[in-house]
């Protein structure tokens, strides 16, 4: 597959946010302390322009040139940012959009398809074939998967301490829908622990 359009997505180390179970779309908190065997041989790596994901790529890949982009940022969460699911379980519109995610968004918050259109506009850049590693959230994770295997938003899986690797024919078939033509998950660490 000379031509082959590959993503490997990688999720940020978790926060104290992350722990608590709280959405932390763009509160920008730093990673809790973890420790793995880095990869000293990739040269280039995208992300998000969040700590998050700056530090988890500088200790994963800490000879690796970091190429952050606004656009691959988690989901905007508005109102809701910094909640759990006990504190909004009985709010209607929360309830709505967990049911459908396209159509509902977060109170002074960012829709899904908006999300989508931010996380497109940074692939964009990416050349027509190649291997493009990226350090991002769950949300674009979660929506680059659910593109490529043509499945519903949060029926996908964006752990923490995996490398999520998804193929394409080309960049123009990423770009026009169609599915990949192989998907994979692997745990960055024996244990699959960040």
């Amino acid at each position: 597959m000379g031509n082959a359009f590959v993503l490997r997505l990688i999720r940020h180390a978790p926060t104290a946010g992350n722990v608590r179970k709280a959405y932390i779309g763009w509160t920008d908190e730093p990673i809790l302390p973890f420790e793995i065997k880095p990869d000293y041989g990739i040269r280039c790596i995208w992300g998000s322009d969040l700590l998050r994901c700056r530090q988890t790529a500088h200790i994963l890949f800490p000879n690796a040139c970091y190429k952050a982009d606004f656009n691959l940022r988690e989901l905007n969460f508005g109102d809701w940012e910094n909640m759990t699911y006990d504190d909004l379980r009985s709010n209607e519109r929360y309830r709505n959009w967990i049911d459908d995610p396209e159509a509902v968004q977060p109170p002074n918050g960012e829709s899904l398809p908006q999300l989508a259109e931010r996380v497109d506009r940074a692939i964009e850049v990416f050349s027509e074939i190649g291997d493009f590693t990226v350090v991002t959230h769950g949300g674009p994770i979660r929506y680059i998967l659910s593109k490529a295997k043509r499945q519903h938003f949060f029926s996908q899986q964006a752990a923490h301490g995996f490398c999520y690797t998804v193929t394409w024919a080309s960049k123009s078939a990423y770009k026009e829908g169609h599915p990949c033509v192989s998907y994979s998950a692997e745990p960055l660490t024996v244990n699959a622990s960040m």
